[in-house]
């Protein structure tokens, strides 16, 4: 039997997660590199809580890059 999972959106973008993935996890999945910001359901995540921010069905992530030049 397959674990349970749920849905979310990581960059608007629906990717699915095991049930009780955190925030590093998402990350993890998508694969980007620091530096970058997290936010979760427009509401930002330090980076000390990445491990800790457990992840809710439908939840939508943005992963966000700084943007160089000028």
């Amino acid at each position: 039997m397959n674990p349970p999972v749920i849905s979310v959106l990581i960059n608007q973008q629906s990717h699915t997660l095991a049930e009780g993935a955190t925030l590093a996890d998402a990350i993890a999945l998508v694969g980007i590199q620091p530096p970058f910001a997290a936010a979760i359901n427009l509401q930002f995540v330090p980076r000390s809580q990445y491990g800790q921010r457990h992840l809710q069905a439908n939840d939508a992530i943005e992963l966000i890059a700084p943007i160089t030049g000028g």
